[in-house]
């Protein structure tokens, strides 16, 4: 099409590309510029405490790998990523209960790039994604942009509920719609903060089996645990029929996007090849950085100091929210970032947004982890950013635009609202 047949904001509206439709900024990502102003409480954002690392002892590292590998460091690389990484990954992912050898894995831009690389291998349009709901926002947006449909199953309080994965798998094979991918967040969900338990592992993966399932384990949280070790991971259980993706922005730093793929062989050479097809290599020097971060600092004491102050942070959430809102209802993480909160019936988080970022507190609307619109009596809360007292008292904030919701709700229909189940 010509340009002319855009429209005076977009000339080019006419020429895009029929997935481009699906290109659209997400509900987290919209609220960044007001979350980032200083007066306002940020409880939306997931983003690691990046200060609580040695910044010095890394300053140091970057320097010293320039001097002594800057040839190595600041030139081209391959498509898998160094071996010298894949083989530190392998011990990583060990502490899961995976055995895999460096060849089965890509290095990656993040996992977000590892997710886009799985759809870019495996969805064309009209094709089905399985996933829990609510369900991560950035995935959703990846799946969205290849024009596959996700489809959500339920989860409860142990995560996905197998007997409604496997409804939903025979609703969709009546209506000759073939899913070709389930994708879990196993561990401290993202958004619900919710753990898929060691049984149902078993269940949805011999479910997944018998359907020909491909499962998508995307694991960026699974060492950040508060109460216990990780529980075993799918991909410890399913080699052939699991896709793991994995991530250093959780445990070391966002900044450096570095993350895995561990794969089949067949798909792990598919993945090489549309990862070469996109960035030709992945970041050289931030690879050089993780490595060498990993082999000399204490990598494991970083986790521990990570694990703890986030357990603070939790727990400063969780009690902020008995004292000031008990009208609501939440989930209880045991690692990772988020709690998952029900509204009292008849509230909408989206149209409450504006009122709380008034209130200088900022949330993310349970709509943005629903691909079909669902999710408005819901929000997420965030706590690895702010500090125990900014925590406690942006949940005061909330707690006042909460309020006043239910005071209008009450005026308007003369009764008082009934707490979500």
């Amino acid at each position: 099409m010509a340009p002319n047949d855009g429209t005076q904001l977009d000339p080019w509206a006419g020429s895009y590309a029929a997935r481009a439709v699906g290109l659209v900024s997400s509900e987290v990502r919209a609220l960044f510029s007001v979350a980032s102003r200083p007066d306002v409480v940020n409880l939306g954002g997931g983003s690691p405490y990046v200060s609580a690392l040695p910044l010095d002892d890394i300053a140091e590292l970057c320097a010293r790998l320039v001097r002594e590998r800057g040839a190595e460091a600041l030139q081209y690389g391959t498509g898998q990523g160094t071996e010298e990484l894949r083989e530190q990954i392998s011990l990583v992912m060990e502490r899961e209960g995976i055995v895999a050898h460096p060849d089965d894995l890509v290095v990656t831009t993040g996992s977000q790039q590892a997710l886009d690389l799985v759809s870019k291998v495996f969805l064309d349009p009209g094709d089905v994604v399985v996933a829990e709901g609510p369900s991560y926002v950035g995935a959703l947006g990846t799946f969205t942009s290849y024009q596959a449909d996700v489809v959500h199953v339920e989860m409860d309080d142990d995560g996905l509920i197998p007997e409604q994965l496997e409804e939903t798998l025979r609703r969709l094979a009546v209506e000759r719609r073939r899913p070709k991918l389930l994708y879990l967040i196993p561990n401290f969900q993202n958004p619900s903060g919710v753990t898929l338990s060691g049984p149902r592992r078993i269940q949805i993966l011999e479910i997944a089996r018998r359907h020909k399932l491909l499962v998508i384990e995307d694991n960026p949280y699974g060492l950040i645990s508060f109460d216990s070790e990780p529980l075993p991971a799918l991909r410890s259980h399913d080699e052939d029929g699991v896709i793991y993706l994995g991530s250093f922005s959780k445990t070391l730093a966002s900044g450096l996007r570095v993350g895995w793929a561990a794969a089949p062989p067949a798909i792990r050479e598919k993945l090489v090849s549309a990862s070469e097809s996109t960035v030709l290599s992945p970041s050289m020097f931030n690879q050089l950085v993780v490595s060498t971060y990993l082999a000399n600092n204490d990598w494991d004491g970083q986790i521990k100091v990570f694990r703890e102050l986030y357990r603070e942070r939790r727990d400063a959430l969780l009690q902020a929210l008995a004292d000031f809102v008990p009208q609501a209802r939440w989930t209880r993480p045991a690692g990772g970032f988020f709690v998952w909160m029900t509204l009292p019936t008849g509230m909408n988080s989206k149209l409450m947004l504006p009122r709380a970022v008034s209130e200088r507190v900022a949330y993310t609307p349970g709509t943005g982890f629903f691909a079909d619109g669902r999710g408005s009596g819901h929000l997420r809360l965030a706590y690895s950013g702010p500090t125990p007292d900014r925590i406690r008292e942006g949940v005061r904030r909330l707690a006042t635009v909460i309020d006043a919701e239910q005071e209008m709700l009450t005026t308007f229909t003369g009764e008082v609202p009934i707490i979500a189940g």
